[in-house]
């Protein structure tokens, strides 16, 4: 029979699965659909890997390298930002200097604006504040003042951790000019504010 001879064929003539022939070609690509991929059987385009017969295939384990993370949350998912800076804070121990620093940014508003525009922390350690006035009329009511910070600093970064105010005056020019210098001279008398 020629080609010609199957294309007009009848229903009866179609072939031997007994299904009409339809000139869309839509019968040919279901039986070539049919044959790519059978029921239960990898796909066309995919290998099978050689194993010995009676042993599974090894499954992906969580925590793998290469595998998906699954449906549940772990390591390899991206991580929130604020937990992985909590996380690092606590794992080096900075949590108390971060505090410190945020009390120093806002002396003015912890110590009041008054003291706080005559007054810069500079650093606490070992429970003692060191504190540098612009004046030496500041440092003195800075002195008597200080029992009254420590209470507020305790109050914002816990008990116990500022013990001591140490108050410091500006920064003075030194009079001493060349190597020879009198030792018990009397100086200037000015007090720098």
């Amino acid at each position: 029979m020629s080609a010609d001879d199957a294309a007009g064929a009848g229903p009866d003539d179609a072939g031997d699965d007994g299904q009409d022939h339809r000139p869309d070609g839509l019968d040919l690509a279901r039986a070539m659909m049919r044959g790519a991929v059978a029921p239960g059987a990898a796909p066309a385009g995919r290998k099978k890997k050689w194993r010995p017969s009676g042993t599974k295939a090894p499954r992906a384990r969580r925590g793998s390298q290469g595998g998906m993370s699954g449906a549940y949350p772990d390591d390899r998912d991206p991580q929130p930002l604020g937990g992985e800076v909590g996380r690092l804070i606590d794992q080096h121990g900075w949590g108390l200097d971060l505090q410190v620093r945020g009390v120093f940014a806002r002396w003015a508003e912890v110590v009041g604006p008054e003291i706080g525009a005559h007054s810069t922390p500079e650093t606490l350690q070992d429970g003692t504040l060191v504190v540098r006035t612009d004046s030496t009329a500041w440092a003195t009511e800075l002195k008597l003042l200080a029992p009254s910070i420590v209470k507020r600093l305790n109050g914002e970064l816990g008990d116990g951790t500022v013990l001591v105010v140490e108050v410091l005056g500006p920064n003075a020019p030194s009079w001493k000019h060349g190597r020879l210098g009198l030792r018990d001279g009397r100086g200037p008398r000015d007090t720098y504010g």
